[in-house]
């Protein structure tokens, strides 16, 4: 899908006096609040923004000072995982 912003001249050369690409800016803006709200996956916010791996996701998280959405179920899941694994 293509999105099409209207935005004032002023503001986006401001928004891009230092270089940035503004349609970039705009699409991890859109995945970081919409993993913020629990609405995206951090494997869907990898497919979004074209990253190759989930730690490509953490780092891009942490740059943005945004923590994981690890659950105590996640939790449970990989050390089961790993008890599975040192057993087997």
């Amino acid at each position: 899908m293509t999105i099409t912003l209207n935005l004032p001249a002023d503001i986006v050369q401001m928004l891009t006096e230092n270089g940035e690409d503004i349609s970039r800016t705009a699409l991890e803006s859109l995945a970081l609040q919409e993993y913020r709200l629990g609405r995206l996956s951090e494997e869907q916010v990898r497919r979004m923004l074209g990253f190759e791996s989930r730690f490509d996701v953490h780092a891009f998280l942490k740059a943005h000072d945004t923590y994981l959405n690890y659950t105590d179920a996640d939790l449970e899941q990989d050390l089961a995982t790993a008890r599975s694994l040192r057993q087997g």
